[in-house]
Parts: C-alpha cells; sequence; structure tokens
C-alpha cells in the first residue's frame, strides 16, 4: 500500500514538472509575438489585419487536428465558441490593437492584471468572500499599474491603448477558465488540442468579419520591416507569429493549465510580461524608465498574490464527509443454561444422567462451548 503511494507520489509530481515545464515554455512563446507583431504594423499592416493572419495561419496548421476531432462540435459547442471567442479572437485582438499605441511591456503588464480581475469576479458577481491576502494583491496590481502608466506625468501613455490592453486582460480570464473546463471529468474531458483547434477556427471566423482582411496590403508581406535597424523579412516575422507565439503557445498554456490549474499556471504565466519587456527592450529599444519597471515588478508580484490567495471552493455539508459505520452482525444471544442438565436439547445424554461431565469434544459437538 505504502508503495503503490509512494509510486502515485512520484507520478504526481513528475506530472506537476511536466506542468510546470510547459507553463514556461508557453510563457516565453507568447512573449515573444509582440516584439514580432509590431515591425509589421510598423511597417503598414493594421493590427487586426496582423491579428487575422496570426489566427488564421494557425487554424491552417491545426486543420488536421481539428478534423480528428469533430466531434467536438457536437458535445461542447458552447466551450469551443467561448474559447475562440476570449481566448483567441478577444484576446488577439485587444492586444494587438494596444500594441500599435503604447510599448510592448506595458500592454503585457496590463494584460496581466487578469488574475486581480478574477477575484472581483468572485466577490461582486458570485459573491464570494475574498481573502486579506487576495485583497492586498490587488492593491499591489492597482499600484504596480499607476507606476507604469505614470499617472504623474499626465500624458505619457495613450488612455486608449490602455483601455484596450485592459479588454485584453478581460479576455485573458476566460482563457484561463476555459482551459480548464471538463479537467477533471476523465476520459470524457475535452481533448485540449482539439478546443484550440476550433477556438482558432471561431476565432479566424470572428476576426474576418473584424479585420476584413481583403483590403489587407498584402505588399508588405512580400517587403521587409525594421527590427530596431536590422532588416527583417515580414514573412520571417509572421512565420514566428503563426508557428511558435500561437500554435506552440496555445498548445503547451493549455496543456499546462490542464496539469497544474487555473491559478498555478496563471502565476507562471505572467513571466509572459517579464519575457515581453526584456525582448522589447533587447530586440526594439524599448527602454523603460526606473518607476516603469518597479512598478512592472509590483504588478507582477500583486498578480502573484491575488492568484495564490484566490479562494477555494467550498467543503461539501458536514453530514456528507461523515464516516460510515459498518452495520454491525446481529449476534443471537445465548440460551440459559437449562435448570435439569439431564433435559438439555430435549434429549437424554448418557453421561449427563449419570453424573459424568462430558468431554469438551462433545460439548463443541453439541453447540454449548462459546
Amino acid at each position: 500500500m505504502q508503495a503503490a503511494q509512494g509510486i502515485q507520489g512520484t507520478d504526481n509530481n513528475r506530472g506537476r514538472g511536466v506542468g510546470l515545464g510547459l507553463a514556461l515554455v508557453a510563457a516565453v512563446a507568447f512573449g515573444g509575438s509582440g516584439v514580432a507583431a509590431k515591425p509589421l504594423i510598423e511597417a503598414g499592416l493594421d493590427p487586426l489585419h496582423v491579428v487575422w493572419l496570426r489566427v488564421a495561419g494557425a487554424a491552417l496548421v491545426m486543420l488536421p487536428v481539428a478534423w480528428r476531432h469533430r466531434g467536438l462540435v457536437r458535445n461542447r459547442p458552447a466551450l469551443l465558441a467561448g474559447f475562440g471567442l476570449l481566448a483567441v479572437a478577444g484576446v488577439q485582438a485587444f492586444y494587438f490593437a494596444a500594441l500599435s499605441r503604447i510599448p510592448v511591456g506595458v500592454a503585457l503588464l496590463v494584460e496581466y492584471l487578469a488574475p486581480a480581475l478574477v477575484l472581483g469576479w468572485v466577490r461582486f458577481v458570485q459573491r464570494r468572500p475574498v481573502t486579506r491576502a487576495a485583497a492586498l494583491g490587488v492593491v499591489l496590481a492597482v499600484g504596480g499599474l499607476a507606476c507604469v502608466v505614470e499617472v504623474w506625468s499626465g500624458l505619457s501613455f495613450d488612455a486608449v491603448g490602455l483601455l484596450l490592453a485592459l479588454g485584453a486582460a478581460c479576455c485573458q480570464v476566460g482563457y484561463f477558465v476555459l482551459s480548464d473546463q471538463g479537467s477533471d471529468a476523465g476520459d470524457d474531458a475535452p481533448d485540449p488540442l482539439g478546443v484550440i483547434a476550433y477556438g482558432l477556427l471561431v476565432g479566424t471566423v470572428v476576426l474576418t468579419v473584424v479585420a476584413r482582411p481583403w483590403g489587407m496590403d498584402w505588399s508588405v508581406l512580400t517587403g521587409h520591416a525594421d527590427l530596431d535597424g536590422t532588416s527583417v523579412p515580414a514573412w520571417l516575422l509572421l512565420g514566428w507569429i503563426v508557428l511558435v507565439a500561437t500554435v506552440v503557445a496555445y498548445v503547451t498554456g493549455v496543456l499546462s493549465v490542464r496539469r497544474l490549474s487555473p491559478q498555478v499556471a496563471g502565476v507562471v504565466a505572467c513571466l509572459e510580461a517579464v519575457v515581453a519587456t526584456a525582448l522589447a527592450w533587447i530586440v526594439l529599444g524599448e527602454h523603460l524608465s526606473a518607476p516603469q519597471i518597479v512598478g512592472g515588478a509590483v504588478v507582477l508580484v500583486g498578480a502573484f498574490i491575488a492568484q495564490s490567495a484566490a479562494p477555494r471552493e467550498a467543503a461539501p455539508p458536514a453530514e456528507a464527509v461523515l464516516p460510515v459505520v459498518p452495520e454491525q452482525p446481529v449476534v443471537p444471544e445465548e440460551p440459559a443454561e437449562p435448570e435439569h442438565p439431564a433435559e438439555h436439547d430435549g434429549s437424554t445424554d448418557p453421561s449427563a444422567a449419570g453424573g459424568v461431565p462430558a468431554s469438551d469434544t462433545e460439548l463443541s459437538r453439541s453447540g454449548g462451548a462459546s
């Protein structure tokens, strides 16, 4: 028994380690999307057109996976629609639109207010209590955001850009919640790769209506984009966005949520903001001031505290967890010793009649010994 428990504990630790590794890969992959997309936007592509290229290209890559798991359309239509609208179309559209107005690192840092927004949903919509540590995390995140946007300097950042980034944060809440749907259903859980594939297809349909790619300047993709003074083929940047920053990022991200939990995966995913800010600094030359760097760190700390302190599900009622007491078998009472041993069991025992005590063997056979 102890050996079996030890093997199970080892498997759990191994699974958790794999989940953390997947979450780190997802954070790095997602974090590299902005530094590749912004040069394309500056080269002349509309932000929504870049989003459409990203999602449509990834959907094309994942099309064989969608066909393999086509049963999900019948079994989980709401999940696929929600994932496509929020986790794919919503997050990407708001984020890329924000990139056209504010720096990459700032857009991501605002987007990662999502952990605090989850707690706001729990407290004010579900009306469940929130711990003091969770409230502290929200306060730190908002205070850090104030440093990032440098509210004391007035118009340092575009207010519209900040609102767009906040919209991405709201949609990211849906990403973490929907990625965990059905993870406790065992064999009946929806396949994560199928959910991603159909989410990308739904996102492509939605973004086609919104972005209207038929009006896109396709010639930009045949030219070059400026990467902080370095000329890079536009198609190479687009390939990175589609394959690494979308397909690899979504696959590893959803799998990490399934192996860990939305809370733990969300905390690790906050590293995306750090990765994106560092890459933007190195690759794009977007230098941030000291207060902005400190504010970004405070935002991440606040998000970490808020996620870690998320309230657990309510415990089942006390009567539901009481131990089950096994029913005791009914033991018949021993018959009283007869007044006249010679008349026991209604028969005449020669030994008893003669005053000689019966042997132990005889008592055992007659049922007289307990």
